[in-house]
């Protein structure tokens, strides 16, 4: 798998898929759609689809696909190289999703939640899909919040197509747990080869489960927090977790409204980044250099 365009910019989302198998723009097939990695504090969250003509369903389900948090590493890595191999009848598409991506939307002034975040990011890799030629006829979809709502929702989005949301579908339906497994891999995979942009002194990669209950990546966060610029891009800063120990540990950083307390006219943070320059010098602080955004500013 893969994974190289994440590497080399870890700050937004890549889609990742296979050919699709000539049977599949054929014969009507079943889709499954699942994630990895929705609730870490640290890295990307992967979305995922699965799928197989209907009349080869039972070769699917013969690989002995399973939800993949029953399964070891090594079983997610054969299983999913076994997938690849049947290429002629699998079909595959990941949409990777960065850290910094998932905070930005977050935090933004119009509010976009994981929850909607997850829904569009799977509606638009059945789309992806679609797009592909698939003749997509059945749809199973692993819940993110209530099954019904998201389940009507679907149904609206993709009115030609049988749509079924559940809870734990990736431990319900073959199709849903082989997407399960593509998630889990390329989410593994993403974690373990991370790009840290940041010149971090004394780096480990001892960070735990990633969870944010998690001691050990609790006490990596802590180790790795910058007093003035916070976390790598590494981080979900939007987690509760990581807001706490900014709270703690970083300095406070405040914005002024306006250039005077009662002049009208551009603020503060406007002024800093439109002036070109008292601009330049201010960013040539590492942390702004390491994102390249020295040369952006001097547009």
């Amino acid at each position: 798998m893969d994974l190289s365009e994440l590497e080399g910019d870890s700050t937004g989302r890549c889609r990742l898929n296979s050919p699709v198998p000539a049977v599949c723009r054929k014969e009507p097939c079943i889709l499954g759609v699942d994630e990895a990695g929705r609730g870490p504090v640290l890295g990307p969250m992967v979305y995922a689809i699965c799928y197989c003509p209907l009349s080869r369903l039972a070769d699917l389900e013969a690989l002995k696909v399973a939800d993949s948090k029953t399964l070891s590493e090594s079983e997610r890595d054969r299983l999913f190289v076994k997938m690849e191999e049947d290429g002629d009848f699998v079909g595959w598409a990941l949409d990777v999703l960065s850290p910094n991506l998932i905070s930005t939307s977050m935090l933004g002034r119009v509010k976009y939640n994981l929850n909607s975040l997850s829904h569009d990011t799977a509606a638009g890799l059945i789309q992806f899909a679609l797009d592909q030629g698939v003749k997509v006829a059945q749809v199973f979809v692993d819940t993110v919040g209530l099954p019904d709502t998201y389940q009507k929702q679907l149904q609206q989005r993709f009115p030609g197509i049988e749509v079924t949301v559940k809870a734990k579908a990736d431990a319900l339906y073959p199709v849903v747990s082989a997407a399960s497994i593509c998630a889990k891999v390329a989410r593994d995979q993403a974690v373990k080869n991370w790009h840290f942009v940041e010149d971090l002194p004394h780096l480990d990669a001892d960070y735990g489960s990633g969870y944010p209950n998690d001691p050990k990546t609790k006490a990596w966060l802590r180790r790795h927090v910058e007093p003035v610029f916070g976390f790598p891009q590494f981080v979900r800063f939007s987690w509760r977790t990581a807001q706490s120990i900014l709270e703690k540990e970083a300095e406070d950083v405040v914005w002024e409204d306006s250039l005077t307390g009662d002049q009208e006219g551009p603020g503060r943070i406007s002024s800093y980044f439109n002036e070109g320059p008292r601009v330049r010098p201010r960013l040539s602080h590492r942390y702004f250099q390491e994102r390249g955004l020295e040369a952006a500013a001097t547009l």
